[in-house]
């Protein structure tokens, strides 16, 4: 695996002093602000059906038109949430990178304030790449790795994946994270060769494999 030429200077900020980045990407700007065309789509259709109705209520209602434009001011909240929900999508994107280093893969995200998450291979039971039709477009993709993580609510309850959103070179990507993920797993799991009878613990450290 290759290191990545430029290593962003907020990622070495939280990285640990012996971890080594290997790769880091940004999302596709068009894909990525894609996931929220499903809620506009949705807003606009229910703008044009409140503005319809204003409109005839302003024309045949009279007075009582202009008193009900406050309720209807916050009735169009989906079609006004959902053109502000591509403006922050917009805005996270521009904070949002994703790295691989020999320990973990991290996820660094935000709006005005900068969030950081952290994967450790350990964690992760479940890796898998997806590509849909705009992104092969775009030559992009988007890996999704699952550690356990539930969201549970009243009824049900539903997996939580963290995922590398459109980024370039998907299959690569993710065939770089499955060997790191091995390597790192079976060196936890499977003593190096030549270590001592009395073995501290594990305190090698892993280089890629060219």
């Amino acid at each position: 695996m290759r290191l990545s030429d430029t290593i962003p200077p907020e990622f070495e900020a939280v990285k640990d002093n012996d971890e080594t980045i290997l790769w880091t990407g940004q999302p596709a700007l068009i894909p990525y602000l894609t996931r929220g065309i499903p809620f506009l789509i949705f807003g606009l259709f229910w703008g044009f059906f409140d503005l319809f109705f204003i409109m005839n209520m302003i024309k045949f209602g009279g007075g009582m038109g202009l008193f009900l434009i406050p309720f209807f001011f916050l009735h169009l909240f989906p079609f006004y949430g959902s053109i502000l929900n591509i403006v922050r999508l917009a805005l996270v994107h521009r904070n949002t990178r994703y790295a691989v280093t020999n320990k973990r893969l991290m996820l660094r995200s935000g709006i005005w304030g900068i969030d950081f998450k952290s994967l450790d291979y350990d964690r992760i039971s479940n890796l898998e790449v997806n590509v849909n039709p705009l992104e092969k477009l775009f030559n992009v993709g988007s890996i999704r790795a699952y550690t356990g993580e539930t969201v549970v609510t009243r009824n049900s309850s539903r997996s939580v994946f963290n995922e590398f959103i459109s980024i370039a070179d998907p299959y690569e990507v993710f065939k770089q994270i499955k060997q790191v993920s091995v390597d790192i797993k079976t060196d936890w799991n499977y003593p190096n060769k030549l270590r001592p009878e009395e073995n501290p613990g594990y305190s090698t450290k892993y280089t890629p494999k060219e």
